[in-house]
């Protein structure tokens, strides 16, 4: 498997490190930070400990935390609109992946204008982006490694995949500490996104020998540190794991990109409100059963679940890769997620509008096994109970 890879961010990672936001911020020559975050990490202090440790090295702070999940085209421009003409030279995304990706969002509107219609695809920015540092408050995106932006279309809610090699933070300040005031709910949803985007990114047709390293990494510490974390969230070693994890799928994302779970999660999102990363871990188990037919993804899960423990190390193929997808179903009593999504609010009746909008996700491409319409609507209907 040919490749061509470069690690783009620097990745801090410890209990506490946040203390060192302001020395790597002004290390990278900044001296104007704006802080982009949402009401929910105002109320936890994060902001205001961030803001205080940028300030004490030096560096004036403008703040926007009116980030919501799901981010639209609409709230990047509210985002860089509020930036104004104040002159900026870092942009800092505080939070989960929607604040992260808004970071991003602001700063390819800030150097190109337009809207983000216009970014959406890979190396469509225009002029030299300012330089982005993320610090997640959650275990799941990955975003803080990628340099993609994942912002919804305004109205019908598509996700638009804005991707450009100067999008990709400088620095990722990983701080277990800032993960424990998640709320169980959050906590739950952001790990399994994390865990599905190990076990997609393992077996994708652009997976490379690089990415393998980083998907089955993320996999072995995700799958033993999330029901610690759902069970003891004060487990600020547990939580260090999980957000290890999900840096490490995130990297992984950038090499090997995404499958048919993520496609049958982002339209349940978009017309049923659903979490994103409850849907992904929802269909995740199915979708890997669909693909375990194809020899090399089987091989490729019977690897998660030898390495991952989940197996005996000589269990064959056939055996271990069973072993992965109960696995990935025990994860979901674990998180006490009911599998059926008749239970969440989906009608068979509206199967066929979500296997075609899941068969045009740009990730069902990636897929190892072919994946389309009819065969989504199949999954979706495994999904309902049959």
């Amino acid at each position: 498997m040919a490749f061509d890879f470069s690690l783009r961010t620097r990745i801090v990672f410890g209990p506490g490190s946040v203390a060192r936001i302001g020395e790597l911020v002004t290390g990278l020559g900044c001296r104007r930070a704006y802080l982009v975050t949402d009401a929910g990490i105002v109320a936890a202090g994060h902001a205001e400990r961030v803001e205080m440790a940028l300030e004490q090295s030096g560096c004036d702070v403008r703040r926007y935390d009116r980030v919501r999940e799901n981010p639209t085209s609409a709230g990047a421009t509210e985002c860089v609109t509020a930036l104004g003409d104040w002159n900026a030279d870092v942009i800092l995304g505080l939070g989960g992946g929607s604040s992260i990706d808004v970071a991003k969002a602001c700063a390819f509107l800030r150097a190109g204008g337009g809207s983000m219609e216009d970014y959406w695809g890979v190396g469509k920015a225009r002029g030299t982006l300012l330089p982005i540092v993320a610090v997640p408050t959650t275990a799941g995106t990955g975003s803080e490694v990628q340099s993609f932006a994942l912002i919804s279309q305004e109205g019908s809610h598509q996700k638009m995949a804005c991707g450009d090699p100067q999008a990709a933070p400088r620095i990722a300040m990983l701080d277990p500490d800032l993960t424990v005031t998640q709320p169980r709910f959050v906590a739950t949803c952001t790990g399994l996104d994390a865990i599905a985007h190990a076990v997609e990114t393992a077996v994708t047709r652009k997976r490379t020998a690089i990415s393998d390293l980083f998907s089955d990494r993320s996999f072995a510490l995700a799958q033993s540190a999330f029901p610690r974390v759902i069970a003891e969230p004060g487990d600020v070693e547990a939580r260090g794991r999980m957000l290890l994890a999900a840096a490490y799928a995130g990297i992984a994302i950038e090499a090997s990109m995404l499958g048919a779970a993520h496609s049958m999660a982002n339209p349940l999102t978009a017309q049923y409100g659903i979490a994103h990363g409850q849907a992904v871990g929802m269909m995740l188990p199915l979708v890997a059963r669909y693909n375990a037919t194809e020899p090399a993804a089987r091989t490729r899960y019977a690897e998660l679940a030898r390495a991952s423990g989940l197996c005996s190390r000589d269990a064959d193929d056939a055996v271990a890769s069973s072993a992965l997808i109960d696995g990935l179903g025990q994860l979901l009593e674990v998180a006490g997620i009911d599998r059926s999504l008749v239970a969440h609010g989906v009608t068979r009746e509206r199967i066929p509008d979500l296997a075609a909008e899941a068969a045009q996700q740009w990730t069902a491409q990636f897929n190892p096994k072919d994946v389309g319409e009819a065969d989504f609507a199949e999954l979706f209907a495994a999904a309902c109970g049959g």
